[in-house]
């Protein structure tokens, strides 16, 4: 098992943008130091609590600070961006990362994001547009010119040369495109069916474990399609994650804290808002009532001492079939920075060393 870490970022919204920003950079700094193996950052436009609308910035200047970490956006959302731009950024991207870029990609599920770019996320257009995009996208890298796409969003064309010198030029380092990630939420889950059917990473969001683990039948059901056969070892499980020297304290800063107050104030009301609390739930007959934050800590987080996250992430382990990567969900402790510090170096030095005998290729323990 290998881990990384998620960062939608998140930050309480009397936070500026750049003391925000500053924070997250030192935060994959320590990433890159103590040897996690990936970062992915998100990006949204309407969210106080979510406050970067441009991974890439965050991403171009966490990888002039660090050295072997991979990082990418987790992801863009595609149905506000051009494609032939958004290729030809995301290659130019690849070449300052020096072949450490990820790509990762979304479809947007804030309605006030699809409000501010027209977009009507009710019908899907938001999924239709993702689609589209990423076609387009993939054929900017890898199909040669001349071709001219006509979709039901873009008309893209990649012209011939032109006056002897003037053509298409900018591809990805990495061939033929970095690794494309897509994150998935719902059951039966239509972008996780394709991270299966285009052999992308497969990414499931901080949920209840006994419900994430319909996610891989979603990748298989998508492999199946193709002829692919996916591998347990890509799949990426977003967790929230606190280690303490004990599980008081753990509990205290988790709860108690930025975790706890994140979740209260901006995460579990949005959820109810869209009618997802389901997500969350141990059992069906839970009343979306009692889904609190104390609820969340106990039976989807993982926090404790590192003996009880060693055997909670083992636990959730066998209840999902085995997971590649664990990714780390992301918090703003600027206020305590030695906590956070603290928690992912524990989880690092003294957590992964005891679950090497997790093998993900054989999909259980071996």
């Amino acid at each position: 098992m290998e881990l990384g870490y998620f960062a939608m970022p998140s930050h309480p919204p009397e936070c500026g943008l750049k003391e925000g920003h500053d924070w997250d950079l030192q935060v994959l700094r320590w990433l890159d130091e103590l040897g996690y193996q990936e970062a992915w950052i998100g990006e949204h436009h309407t969210a106080p609590w979510e406050p970067h609308p441009s991974p890439d910035l965050l991403v171009a200047q966490a990888l002039l600070q660090t050295k072997n970490i991979r990082i990418g956006p987790g992801g863009f959302l595609l149905p506000y961006h051009h494609p032939a731009e958004l290729a030809n950024r995301v290659a130019m991207l690849d070449h300052l990362s020096n072949g450490r870029l990820n790509f990762g990609v979304a479809a947007s599920g804030l309605p006030s994001d699809w409000a501010m770019f027209n977009v009507d996320g009710m019908s899907g257009q938001n999924r239709d547009m993702t689609r589209e995009a990423l076609e387009i996208i993939l054929k900017m890298w890898t199909e040669p010119a001349p071709w001219t796409h006509k979709g039901k969003f873009w008309t893209v064309t990649k012209p011939d040369t032109m006056f002897d010198f003037l053509k298409p030029h900018i591809k990805p380092q990495q061939a033929p495109h970095p690794p494309i990630g897509v994150a998935g939420l719902s059951k039966n889950s239509d972008t996780l069916k394709l991270a299966g059917e285009r052999g992308f990473i497969p990414m499931s969001l901080n949920l209840n474990p006994a419900y994430v683990g319909s996610h891989w039948d979603s990748v298989e059901a998508g492999a199946a399609k193709t002829g692919r056969k996916p591998s347990r070892k890509d799949w990426r499980m977003v967790r929230e994650v606190f280690v303490a020297d004990t599980d008081e304290e753990a509990w205290k800063l988790s709860t108690g804290d930025m975790m706890g107050r994140m979740m209260g104030e901006y995460f579990l009301p949005l959820l109810g808002h869209f009618g997802f609390k389901d997500y969350l739930k141990a059992s069906p007959d839970v009343a979306d009532s009692d889904v609190t934050v104390e609820y969340c800590a106990r039976n989807n987080w993982i926090v404790g001492s590192p003996a009880t996250v060693t055997e909670k992430i083992e636990k959730i382990y066998q209840e999902v079939g085995g997971f590649g990567v664990l990714l780390v969900f992301g918090f703003d402790y600027k206020h305590k920075p030695e906590a956070w510090h603290n928690s992912l170096r524990l989880l690092k030095q003294e957590v992964l060393p005891k679950l090497k005998h997790l093998d993900a290729s054989v999909g259980r323990a071996a």
